[in-house]
């Protein structure tokens, strides 16, 4: 996937409503996680720069700054980079967690993100499940699987992952194997493996990811 992608992120509530330009509600919804506050937050409590940060993220010193001021919104591939870089998960930048020891993700509140911004038929739309708690090691994902005909760029991470397919069929890669994912099947494998996935077939299509730090 691009290292260079960034563009602003949408906010979905229906699982299977087609991919649209955001609308206001839609930034000022993404502006309350203030996602470039906590973006620079993590940096600076590195004592790390622009410049260096982004020979670690193959990121532009301009494009991080301008994620960090809020005029860009990141992809998930981008902000997983930076995410890595940090040691924190996704969910890190989704939460308005008070310190509790459970926190309640309300089904509402999900935000949902194509996988990749700037295309027409993205390969799957994610929406983060889990908030972060003291010493979480885990990010917990569903995503909805949109097309046959659109498969993810092959991409890999630190950690580990693991799918349950929840409905439908997929292709997953993982470097030179494939795998054909039915309805319950659940697969689990280092995501430092290069891997991609697509849907098979014409019938909806989504599972829950799970990756570890």
């Amino acid at each position: 996937m691009a290292a260079n992608s960034a563009a602003t992120a949408f906010s979905f509530r229906n699982s299977r409503t087609t991919p649209s330009l955001p609308s206001p509600t839609d930034t000022e919804s993404l502006e309350s996680y203030a996602i470039g506050p906590k973006l620079r937050a993590l940096r600076l409590r590195r004592s790390m720069g622009l410049v260096h940060l982004g020979k670690q993220t193959s990121l532009s010193p301009g494009l991080l700054s301008k994620l960090e001021t809020g005029k860009l919104y990141p992809t998930l591939p981008t902000l997983l980079r930076i995410a890595r870089v940090f040691g924190v998960g996704l969910d890190h930048f989704f939460t308005t967690s008070n310190g509790n020891s459970a926190n309640l993700t309300r089904h509402a509140e999900r935000l949902r993100f194509p996988e990749k911004m700037g295309i027409s038929g993205v390969a799957y739309l994610c929406e983060c499940l889990s908030h972060p708690l003291p010493d979480s090691k885990l990010s917990v994902f569903l995503a909805q699987f949109e097309s046959e005909s659109s498969k993810a760029p092959c991409h890999q991470h630190a950690g580990c992952e693991v799918i349950y397919l929840l409905e439908g069929k997929l292709s997953l890669r993982i470097g030179l194997e494939e795998f054909a994912l039915e309805e319950g099947d659940s697969i689990q494998f280092d995501s430092g493996t290069p891997h991609s996935y697509h849907r098979l077939g014409i019938q909806p299509c989504s599972a829950i990811l799970v990756h570890s730090r």
